[in-house]
């Protein structure tokens, strides 16, 4: 309608200006009617070029006031021509009443979708609490500037949600999320900013406290309420929520405090969850230092900073270098040479020791044919992990390793410690036995700190057992010898060879020998050290042998 309004004041106008010619007198029908049609044409023109030139709409409007000003003064202007701008005032009236209210709609609807932009902006869509942005907006607000009053951030997780969405449903799921977070506007104050910011975790920013433990209360508060049952799809359902605190006084960054409270958080859902745990400086510290460790590691055995070592085994009686036990180190590039008992434990929590295993195994074999080489029937002992003896492919690896280095398999020795072995039993002796059809032997490490019964010791296809060192060390302590003669009268009941570990000085051997135990290893014998330094004392056992031979 205002387009009407306006394209017919055009045409009225352009009408106006050529008034005077299409009503003179003297003129005939046909000499009238040719400039109202040329009028005509030419507001047609000048309307359809309007929307690339938007001023041409009003030139002609203002050319016919200012023309029927002058034909008014000079009592040439025709009562037509009154009556015409007479109409054009009306329409132009008409057309203003109608702008205005469609003005006023249009800014209604513009308001109405404003309003609805910044909701969805700010908004999470599936609980109606803030979302990730506006808690990131708000807390770097509150946290710009250092304060006299602490600022909190209150990270709150569900647990379980994974298999409670697993087991009823998503839709189930998304209701229990609106409950929880329902839960969670209620119990913080008008102030306070609750939003969602992943999955099932959410967070509250608890702006102007006084002190710590009014956090760490409304955090008990929070999972108080959340525990309690939760009408959902029809449904009484009891969640399980976990919560980490972290505070600060300001002038901290949103994610330095965020993290903080992730990190009281994972404290949280490792002592059970369920409960609410504030951020400790100490506790995140060891963690930063677990996790350097942990890339660490990964770097490490990418790099090749892993080496293989190897503790003499001699045999009492000349003490002889007869074998050695593969041990693996860590050359690393700032702490420099890294015991395994620093590092393992972590290596098998990440996953790491088959593959770990697998090397120090392929290295340790490599070695041993070129010593082989000079020192005829010399053995090598490897370690297995509890991961690599639970790995199927087990008997298949060590295969393929003799296969690809060409030890002979009676020279190698499989190290495995008692409790290991004792985990499952019966799988236990079906993988040893497995490997021992490959050709090699098998040794029971550490015996006699496992608990094992001597049925167990039968059921096992053991070749070898390893007397512990804390057996070894008490011997000339306490004057009684009758723990490792035990274990040796065990060796020789089942015809198996006895090594004893921990040898640390000369009384310890002395014991040993007269206990008639044929091989040893320990600190009185020899260190661990690299392949270089073996080789050297093969030598110089060699270069002794020579004058005795001739």
């Amino acid at each position: 309608m205002r387009r009407v309004v306006d394209d017919g004041v055009v045409l009225a106008s352009l009408v106006l200006l050529v008034w005077p010619a299409a009503n003179a007198a003297d003129v005939s029908l046909a000499s009238r009617l040719v400039p109202l049609a040329a009028a005509l044409c030419l507001g047609i023109a000048m309307l359809l070029i309007a929307p690339e030139r938007p001023m041409l709409r009003f030139a002609p409007t203002a050319a016919a006031l200012a023309v029927s000003g002058i034909r008014h003064v000079q009592g040439e202007l025709a009562p037509g021509a009154i009556w015409l701008l007479l109409g054009m005032a009306v329409a132009v009236l008409a057309r203003r009443w109608l702008g205005a209210g469609t003005d006023r709609a249009l800014m209604t609807e513009m308001t109405t979708q404003r309003a609805m932009l910044a909701r969805q902006t700010y908004r999470d869509p599936l609980t109606g609490v803030g979302n990730r942005k506006m808690f990131l907006e708000r807390a770097e607000h509150e946290l710009f500037e250092a304060s006299r009053t602490m600022t909190a951030v209150i990270v709150v997780d569900l647990d379980g949600f994974r298999e409670l969405n697993d087991t009823y449903g998503h839709e189930v799921g998304d209701e229990l999320l609106r409950a929880a977070a329902d839960r969670l506007a209620a119990n913080v104050r008008a102030n306070d900013v609750v939003a969602r910011l992943d999955g099932d975790e959410f967070v509250v920013l608890l702006p102007g406290l006084e002190d710590e433990q009014a956090a760490v209360a409304v955090a008990e508060r929070v999972l108080t309420e959340l525990h309690r049952p939760l009408e959902v799809a029809g449904m009484q359902m009891t969640v399980r929520a976990s919560a980490g605190v972290a505070l600060t006084a300001g002038g901290s960054g949103v994610d330095h405090v965020l993290r903080e409270a992730d990190q009281a958080l994972h404290s949280a859902k490792l002592d059970g969850g369920a409960s609410a745990r504030k951020f400790d400086p100490e506790v995140f510290a060891l963690e930063e230092q677990r996790r350097k460790a942990e890339g660490d590691i990964i770097r490490a055995l990418d790099l090749g900073e892993f080496e293989v070592h190897y503790q003499p085994i001699v045999d009492l009686d000349g003490e002889q270098t007869v074998g050695v036990e593969a041990l693996i180190r860590w050359q690393h590039p700032e702490k420099g040479l890294v015991a395994p008992g620093l590092f393992l434990e972590l290596a098998e929590r990440l996953g790491l020791l088959p593959r770990l295993g697998g090397w120090v195994l392929e290295e340790a074999c490599r070695q041993a044919v070129l010593w082989q080489l000079q020192f005829p029937g010399f053995e090598m002992n490897v370690n297995l992990s509890a991961s690599q003896l639970s790995n199927p492919n087990l008997v298949a690896e060590v295969r393929s390793v003799l296969e690809r280095t060409g030890l002979e398999p009676e020279h190698l020795v499989l190290e495995l410690t008692e409790s290991v072995a004792l985990v499952d039993l019966a799988e236990s002796a079906r993988i040893l036995s497995e490997l021992k059809g490959l050709g090699v032997r098998i040794a029971l490490d550490d015996f006699g700190t496992g608990f094992s019964s001597l049925s167990h010791l039968s059921a096992l296809p053991v070749d070898v057992i390893k007397i512990d060192r804390s057996f070894v060390q008490a011997m000339p302590e306490s004057g009684d010898a009758s723990v490792a003669e035990a274990v040796l009268h065990i060796a020789r009941t089942f015809n198996l060879a006895p090594v004893a570990e921990g040898v640390e000085d000369a009384a310890q051997a002395e014991w040993l020998r007269e206990l008639a135990c044929s091989r040893a290893q320990g600190y009185h014998f020899a260190r661990p050290m690299p392949a270089l330094g073996v080789t050297e004392l093969l030598d110089k056992q060699a270069d002794k042998e020579i004058p005795l031979a001739s």
